[in-house]
């Protein structure tokens, strides 16, 4: 088995220094000296053809030179991810993502103006500079720039674009920190950039800018109401809203984000949550609980896991919250459902592809 090298990165917070305090100051200077020294050396590996694990603002990327077929080709065994199924190429400026992609429409342009660098990418038509098993062959690539300060910094170092899908198994849980990347592909890939827990924890919204009306193909941190409060009418994907329809995104052809427990869906009051558990133990099942704070607090299970007080918290902590239940500690997972206003419609997407049952207290 390789061994996968682990850097462990301090963002520049240039913000958090006193400026009279010139102790403070001269260890955040060292660290950021050494941060950049890992950052470089992450990126020589990126250049040379290797994989390299790094922090979004969304979640955790395994990246690749996306110009380099071999390489990308080790994304795609690592993971154990369809070669059918697109990447997103990520960049660090914008006159990159214009050496990937044909001219940009108006509408392309001021959406790209307006949400980049951010948790969203932008499907456009390619000009054929990625690797095929890149795009799998379609005339369009989805292209990201990222906000996070160690992603922007590794991209800037590679002066390529990186294909970079979710740093996990696939069809696991997405990871939102460095020790969800380490269980998942410790010594299948080369390189680990750690820098600590992501910030969002949901994957990019991904928008089709291909036609004159932009189509929202994968919900995320940027919400239809902020893309609409732009450019007016937007449209949603149907396979967003029906089964049985071919979804056109990156990362969203297949089942994913299943934790290794069975996870069900509570639709409706805290009582009907509180009596999902009770009915389940009964034929002798140990239960796990996801839900916001307050709920966990009104209801009894054998093992909770606190989502947070907001939808802004329930994103960050749902994967993390996935993964914590293990076989050995719950025999099934029942997480409540939330508002699919802004925020929770991207957190519900997720839940309902992660479960495999929808309780509704409604209609039981």
């Amino acid at each position: 088995m390789k061994q996968t090298k682990r850097w462990i990165v301090t963002p520049v917070q240039p913000q958090s220094y006193k400026e009279n305090d010139q102790t403070d100051i001269t260890k955040e200077l060292s660290t950021t000296t050494m941060s950049k020294q890992m950052i470089q050396e992450a990126a020589t590996m990126l250049r040379a053809g290797f994989t390299v694990a790094f922090p979004t603002e969304t979640v955790y990327g395994l990246g690749a030179d996306a110009t380099n077929e071999t390489a990308v080709n080790r994304i795609f065994e690592a993971k154990g991810r369809p070669a059918d199924n697109p990447l997103i190429a990520h960049v660090a400026t914008k006159e990159q993502l214009m050496r990937l992609v044909e001219p940009l429409t108006p509408l392309a342009q001021l959406m790209i103006d307006t949400f980049a660098p951010g948790p969203i990418t932008f499907v456009l038509k390619s000009n054929g500079t990625c690797a095929t098993n890149v795009t799998a062959g379609l005339q369009t690539i989805g292209v990201r720039l990222p906000e996070h300060p160690i992603a922007h910094e590794l991209l800037q170092a590679c002066d390529v674009p990186i294909a970079a899908p979710s740093a996990n198994t696939s069809g696991k849980p997405s990871p939102t920190a460095a020790d969800h990347v380490w269980t998942d592909l410790n010594g299948r890939i080369d390189g680990l950039l750690d820098g600590g827990t992501t910030g969002i924890g949901l994957e990019s919204t991904v928008v089709d800018c291909t036609e004159d009306i932009p189509i929202i193909l994968r919900p995320g941190a940027v919400t239809r109401e902020q893309i609409e409060a732009v450019v007016g009418h937007v449209m949603i994907d149907p396979a967003l809203l029906r089964s049985d329809s071919k979804p056109k995104a990156p990362g969203m052809k297949y089942t994913h984000y299943a934790p290794d427990v069975p996870l069900w869906l509570v639709e409706g009051s805290v009582k009907a949550i509180q009596d999902s558990i009770n009915e389940a133990r009964l034929v002798g099942k140990k239960v796990g609980l996801l839900a916001c704070d307050e709920t966990v607090q009104m209801v009894e299970a054998d093992r909770v896991y606190p989502l947070g007080t907001n939808i802004q918290e329930v994103a960050a902590h749902l994967y993390d919250g996935l993964r914590d239940f293990k076989r050995s500690d719950v025999d099934l997972i029942l997480c409540e459902t939330f508002s699919e206003e802004g925020l929770g419609g991207a957190v519900m997407n997720r839940l309902r592809k992660a479960a495999q049952r929808v309780i509704n207290s409604a209609t039981e």
